[in-house]
């Protein structure tokens, strides 16, 4: 049994104690620290070797945001999930776009939660097609223009066959759901999502769903879920 390395960051003690609670008892979870602050999360990465990172976005000091860009930007960087009380919230976009693997919320289930985690830790999104559909909602004012313009420059390098993929993967689909509707096998899309990744420079599906919607790929699928 392959045992995850998690790191809680949230300047609230009390979540952190609970956290811990919840997702410590998991025999696949152990909890290598707990950080107050952005700073302190990295410092502690640094020392501990997460494999996942439970952020949390409000925080004085060094914010979760800003503490998620520096940890994404590293060669050997740990996944990380955005905890928030958030559906949409600008930040949590913002998270997303810098490499986050998707987000809960903090009146999240336990058993969800540590699903979250453990989903993450395996190469998973945390984005369901209701959260997905939500957050391209909210993106919607801040895709037009220069971004549109810059987002469908960078699909076009894409041949149809991955452009299909990465609609599929924008509409929040599994791998098995993306294989069924496009007639292909899982390692196939498995393969075309890791090419669409390097063809982009992005880190994980979250953000070839972001890159979708801002290319206006998504529009039509959205319109008729």
């Amino acid at each position: 049994m392959t045992v995850i390395r998690l790191l809680l960051v949230d300047d609230d003690p009390l979540v952190r104690a609970g956290l811990s609670f919840m997702l410590g008892g998991a025999d696949d979870v152990e909890i290598v620290g707990e950080a107050a602050d952005g700073a302190e999360a990295e410092a502690l990465v640094d020392r501990t070797r997460p494999d996942v990172v439970l952020m949390d976005i409000r925080m004085p000091g060094v914010d979760g945001l800003t503490a998620t860009e520096r940890l994404r930007g590293r060669a050997d960087a740990p996944q990380v999930v955005v905890l928030t009380t958030f559906h949409a919230d600008e930040q949590v976009l913002r998270a997303l776009r810098a490499g986050a693997a998707g987000f809960v919320l903090k009146d999240t289930p336990p058993a969800q939660i540590l699903d979250a985690v453990r989903r993450v830790a395996a190469g998973d999104p945390v984005l369901s097609p209701a959260v997905t559909r939500r957050l391209m909602a909210h993106a919607a004012g801040t895709a037009a223009g220069t971004r549109r313009t810059r987002a469908r420059a960078r699909i076009a390098t894409l041949n149809d066959r991955e452009r299909e993929v990465a609609v599929a993967v924008g509409r929040g689909l599994a791998n098995a759901a993306v294989a069924a509707e496009l007639y292909m096998s899982v390692p196939t899309v498995k393969t075309h999502v890791s090419r669409i990744l390097a063809k982009l420079d992005l880190d994980n599906r979250v953000q070839i769903a972001l890159l979708a919607y801002d290319a206006g790929l998504l529009d039509e699928h959205l319109d008729d879920e």
